[in-house]
């Protein structure tokens, strides 16, 4: 399996030199990440609600090892939402934050955190937008809920993410529906034990369908974070059987990735919301895209084949 030696290779010193060296990546890269700065996102982000969509945008990073970056990460995501009110797309554009990139993993971290998200929530709110926590590895997460739950005594449109290769992540969705969350739905993209986490394909594909039709069941809102045409057929039918309007949920899928079929949902009257990360530190994000997809793994080997 490629996935689990790609997932590896994300934490690599040594394959991030050489990957960010290699001549052909920075074309690649540009598929799944369109830009570094504001200024270049912005293009992006009026290009893709004016054809219909909607966006949550990701300033990419993760790996600080400071409160200084922490603070840093902090002020970036304000710069964002600074922009973000001039366009004036209220929820057309709201943000995902990952709270490593907070301070999460640092010294009193959880406090770091949350001191560092809820000015980034507040902002958002006040130009009509919201945040979603987004989910990282299962150590993170008991951190992760305990902020969302914090952050909605004020702000209950706050969002989190669950990963269907959970064990744990079940029990987490009747929580979650029971209280009126909005939830995305993401298969998992980090490398976990078989303590924790399904190993096998089928065995995360089953649990997403049954997490799926708890979400839709529930109270909450459910975001579909998908890009597996199965799992968003699958996503209609629960969402029909359920009684739920096509403004009561809504699918998520990363930029560059299947972007004719992000049109034909919203065509369709579905909300459809793209991920659209950018920013310098994309090397980690980068490489779970790789491990999420295998044609996207081949479509960064034939380049460098073809351009190397």
């Amino acid at each position: 399996m490629l996935g689990p030696v790609i997932l590896a290779a994300s934490r690599s010193d040594k394959m991030r030199r050489l990957i960010s060296a290699a001549p052909v990546t920075k074309p690649v890269v540009d598929r799944f990440i369109p830009g570094e700065t504001v200024d270049q996102v912005v293009p992006i982000i009026k290009d893709l609600t004016g054809k219909g969509l909607e966006v949550t945008m990701d300033v990419v990073g993760e790996d600080i090892t400071t409160p200084e970056q922490s603070y840093a990460a902090r002020d970036a995501y304000l710069e964002l939402i600074g922009r973000l009110k001039e366009l004036g797309l209220g929820t057309k554009a709201e943000m995902s934050v990952k709270l490593s990139m907070f301070g999460q993993a640092l010294e009193g971290g959880h406090e770091l955190a949350l001191a560092n998200v809820r000015p980034v929530v507040e902002a958002a709110a006040a130009i009509g937008t919201t945040v979603t926590l987004d989910a990282e590895d299962h150590t993170t997460l008991d951190s992760m809920f305990a902020i969302h739950e914090e952050l909605r005594k004020d702000f209950p449109q706050t969002g989190c993410v669950i990963q269907a290769y959970l064990f744990r992540t079940e029990a987490d969705a009747r929580r979650l529906a029971e209280s009126g969350s909005r939830v995305r739905l993401v298969k998992g993209a980090y490398k976990e034990p078989a303590e924790v986490a399904y190993q096998q394909k089928s065995e995360t594909d089953k649990a997403y369908v049954r997490i799926l039709k708890i979400l839709m069941e529930g109270e909450g809102y459910p975001m579909i974070g998908s890009h597996d045409p199965r799992l968003i057929s699958i996503a209609q039918e629960l969402a029909r059987t359920a009684g739920r309007k096509l403004d009561e949920y809504e699918f998520q899928m990363l930029y560059g990735i299947r972007s004719d079929e992000h049109v034909r949902l919203a065509a369709e009257g579905h909300r459809m919301r793209v991920y659209t990360a950018y920013g310098t530190d994309w090397y980690g994000y980068f490489m779970r895209r790789l491990a999420e997809k295998p044609a996207n793994l081949l479509f960064f080997a034939r380049s460098i084949l073809t351009k190397g």
